[in-house]
């Protein structure tokens, strides 16, 4: 496993960080599954189950239950329990044939109950009191 960490400046629209946008492009290109776009503006429960299975797919939710309410107010009621998040990486873990990346506070991703290995982290230090945001590049199984 490579663990690396880098600085950047912090951007709620996680993709144009830098380094990240490096990471995405080097590590799955530009095609990929993406439950949670900037805008929030469709339920990702329902994305994920119409879209039909890809090579490579990103998990960048809302990192907490306080910015999950953010995120999608005014969209819908959504619950803040632990299982949505679970939930969510249940149905990508489905969808997701080759290599996801996940985005965070924590290292967790996909994990190994759903068919996963990591193959690599990237620490996103921003600086201050801003929290890292955690990369975590994991493999499908064989």
């Amino acid at each position: 496993m490579i663990i690396d960490r880098v600085w950047a400046m912090p951007n709620k629209q996680t993709f144009t960080i830098k380094p990240i946008s490096e990471l995405i492009k080097k590590e799955i290109g530009n095609e990929y599954i993406d439950p949670f776009p900037f805008n929030y503006g469709e339920d990702a429960t329902d994305y994920l189950n119409r879209i039909q299975p890809h090579d490579y797919s990103v998990f960048d939710p809302p990192y907490s239950p306080r910015q999950l309410k953010e995120c999608y107010k005014g969209k819908g009621e959504y619950d803040t329990k632990s299982s949505t998040w679970s939930n969510w990486k249940n149905l990508l873990a489905e969808k997701t044939l080759s290599k996801c990346i996940s985005f965070g506070w924590n290292s967790g991703g996909l994990g190994k109950s759903r068919g996963f290995e990591i193959i690599r982290i990237l620490l996103v230090a921003h600086g201050g009191m801003h929290n890292d945001t955690i990369c975590t590049v994991e493999k499908r199984l064989e």
